[in-house]
């Protein structure tokens, strides 16, 4: 999948001070989720209801 004009998000709970950080980008009709260290690097990429599953997990967590 092309994500080279996807714009890319920080998570909310990601921190101000570089440490571990996710950034999400909504692409037609997934989700994408990268590493913000490392922009070029690998990628996740979900469909909407597999990460809002995914969330609501986390939230229970």
């Amino acid at each position: 999948m092309d994500l080279s004009g996807a714009v890319w998000r920080k998570a909310m709970k990601s921190g101000e001070n570089g440490g571990a950080c996710v950034e999400l980008a909504s692409v037609s009709c997934v989700v994408a989720v990268r590493d913000s260290k490392d922009p070029g690097g690998p990628k996740i990429i979900v469909s909407r209801d597999e990460f809002r599953r995914f969330a609501e997990t986390l939230k229970n967590v």
